[in-house]
This record gives structure tokens, sequence and C-alpha cells, in this order.
């Protein structure tokens, strides 16, 4: 899961209730302190203008939207970027008014782009120079690093040269011999080193608390007056922690369209939709993806990729015949499970209490199973009156499905 720092989803900050004009909502973020500015989140533009009000002028606005690129980005309504500087309150309830309610396009959203509905707005910080400060995995050395450079913001994309990289172990942490390789690299002053041992302290502890991935300060500014501020970042954490980190996963902002594969997510199944018409139920990511090649080579189109994984259960399977039911591009289903750890015959009685559940299936069905108790389950979809295709052979299996589905 990513999270950029700025980025501010419902119940992701502490939000306190605007009850004046002058007392907009505040959002906080607790891991850091000083070294973020104090911001606050707005709906609407009358809110961005008391807010600049209040905080002064030059402020930030920042689109809330699930994208990089959003300075560089264009906004339906006039074609300006996302990212803005106001110098006074009635050009922020100008700038939000175009922004607010209107769609905002960059590289890395839709051609039409998404809708922005809140506005993260903060005073704007004087800045002498911008750093990229990073902690990551380095998967090549089973090892946790540190990136630092003095080309942050858009340099350091062309400026990769002047990254450097410094490994540690999370059991011992960052030694005195790490500070100096840093400092000595980026030209900190004796007196500005406390200050980022601090910051780079703060996100080893919030790195292994937290599961994280990747913690990204871009840019980390120094200020004219030498205090060190965080103008933007990204926070990445591990999918596969999210049975640990229920705080940090609940954030997660769900974005209008993905449904479906929320509520798949939440049962333990991997699904993305497709634009074709066969739906697929796989175990296995592997499989699935064989699956879906071996339809589009007959002449199909896969509705969807679906991996009910390894530890299938009859309610998981029951999850995914329901999102495929609901789904009226699907006018057909195919079940390919290779019974291995999960057991043929529980798929079987799976299927068929699927049906029960449903009031039968909208679609034709085709099931292909190997493995585990195969020649059991295919007797017991046989025998249950249930107007289901079994086939053992894999190819075959696939042009059946083709063949009922093709129109």
């Amino acid at each position: 899961m990513v999270i950029p720092l700025d980025y501010v989803p419902e119940g992701r900050h502490s939000l306190q209730a605007a009850s004046t004009a002058a007392e907009p909502p505040r959002a906080s973020f607790p891991q850091t302190s000083r070294a973020v500015p104090r911001g606050y989140v707005v709906t609407n533009p009358g809110d961005a203008e008391a807010v600049v009000s209040s905080i002064g002028a030059p402020s930030v606005l920042k689109s809330q939207i699930l994208a990089g690129g959003r300075g560089k980005g264009k906004m339906s309504s006039d074609g300006k970027g996302g990212i803005r500087i106001v110098a006074t309150p009635e050009q922020a309830f100008q700038n939000a008014s175009r922004m607010l309610g209107h769609y905002l396009a960059t590289q890395q959203t839709p051609p039409h782009g998404l809708l922005v509905k809140k506005l993260y707005i903060y005073k704007a910080v004087d800045v002498e120079q911008e750093f990229y400060l990073a902690l990551t995995f380095d998967r090549e050395r089973y090892s946790p690093v540190i990136l630092i450079s003095d080309q942050g913001g858009v340099n350091i994309e062309s400026n990769q040269d002047k990254l450097h990289r410094f490994w540690f172990n999370l059991s011992r942490g960052i030694t005195g011999e790490t500070m100096a390789g840093i400092q000595k690299q980026s030209c900190f002053t004796d007196k500005e080193m406390p200050t980022i041992e601090s910051i780079i302290r703060q996100m080893i502890k919030l790195f292994e608390e937290r599961d994280a991935i990747l913690l990204e300060l871009n840019p980390l500014v120094r200020t004219p007056e030498g205090s060190f501020v965080c103008l933007d970042a990204k926070f990445e954490f591990d999918n596969a922690a999210q049975f640990r980190q229920p705080e940090v996963f609940s954030k997660e902002e769900r974005m209008p369209g993905f449904e479906d594969e929320y509520e798949a997510q939440m049962h333990g199944l991997v699904y993305i939709r497709l634009n074709g018409h066969i739906g697929n139920i796989v175990n296995g990511a592997g499989l699935a993806m064989a699956t879906n090649d071996l339809i589009n080579l007959h002449g199909g189109k896969c509705a969807n990729f679906l991996d009910i994984g390894g530890k299938a259960t009859t309610e998981t399977l029951l999850k995914a015949f329901e999102i495929l039911s609901r789904d009226q591009q699907v006018r057909g289903i195919f079940v390919n499970i290779f019974g291995g750890i999960v057991r043929c015959d529980m798929i079987a009685e799976s299927i068929i209490q699927a049906a029960h559940t449903l009031g039968g299936f909208r679609v034709p069905v085709v099931v292909r199973l190997q493995g585990t108790n195969c020649d059991a389950a295919m007797k017991r979809l046989s025998t249950s009156e249930l107007d289901i295709s079994t086939e053992t052979d894999l190819e075959k299996a696939a042009k059946r499905i083709i063949g009922l589905t093709w129109s």
C-alpha cells in the first residue's frame, strides 16, 4: 500500500472540525514532528480562503488524488496544474474553485483524470536547498539502505549519480560511522547533523514498527534559517503485513470504481477486472496467468484475473462466485483448479454450495479439476444435477467455455 505524506483520505489524519471560518480542519501526522509543515484539509473554496487568511500567504494548495505528477498535471477547469501557490486569500478562493469538483489528469491517472474532492493547504516554505532522503530495502544485499542526495525534488530523477547509499543492520541501527558518511557525502554542517540524525532515526523507527518497505522524503528542504522541513513524501507498506498493521491499512483510500477489487482483497482473493466476457476462478497466480493466456490464444477474452490462493475455503470460493456473478459483462465462468494444498472435493462441494446460495448460476460454468481427490470431485459434480460442464483436460475446458460464451 502506498500513501503520499500529504494525501489525506477519510480518517487518514486526525481532523479538527471547523466550528468557525478562522479554525478550519487541521491535519496532523503523528509519526513526524517539526519536520512537517502544519497543514489543513478543505473541501470547499470558502474554507480555502479562511485557511489562507489564518496561516498567511503565500500558501500552497495541493490537490488530493492518489497519483503523482500533480504539479505538472492539468485541471479540467483551466488546464493548469494541481499544485498551486497563492498570494492572497482571494486567490485561494479562486484557485480552489477551479480545483475542487474538477478532474486532474497526470501521467499516472486515466486520460480523463481523477476527481479532486479535497485540498491540502500549508504556508509556503522558503527553500535554500532541496535534499532527497529515503529508506528502503536493497534486495540484492538483503539489507535496509538509506538513500540520500543533495539534488532533491524533480532533480533526483536526472541526477541518479548523486544518490548515495548507506547500508545498515536493523538490529544494530545506524552507527556513528554511517552518520559520518552521510555528513561527508551531503555536506551537512556539524550544527545540522543532530537534526538530520533525528529525522533518520524517526524514519528507521517507523520503518521497522510499521512494516514499511519504502519511506521517501522528497524534497526534504533546508530553509534560509537553517531548519529542515519535509515538503513531500511517499510511504509504502508491506501488503503481507496487513494482519499485523490493521491501523495502517484501515487508512487505505478506496478509489471509486474498484469496489469489487477491495471486497475481494478483504476475503483473501486477488482480483483484477479486465475487459472480456469470460470470468475465471483459478488457484495460483501462475496458473491464473496461463489460463488467461490460453483463453486468449483460442479467441476468447477474459473478464478478470482471479486467484483464490492456496488456502481457499468454501467462503472464499463463494465470494469469488458472488463477485463474478454480479459482473454484467461476464457471460460464462471458468473454474480451473489444480488440487495440491487445495482438495478438489472441497472445491466441488463449494461450487455446489455457491450455486444453492446464489439461486443458481446465471451464466454457463465450466469446471476443470486436476489433483488431490479429483475423481471424487468430478463424480460429485456430475451427480449434483447442476447445469455445469466438467473437464479434466485444460485445453478442452478452455475451448468449451469459449464455445458456450461465443456470440
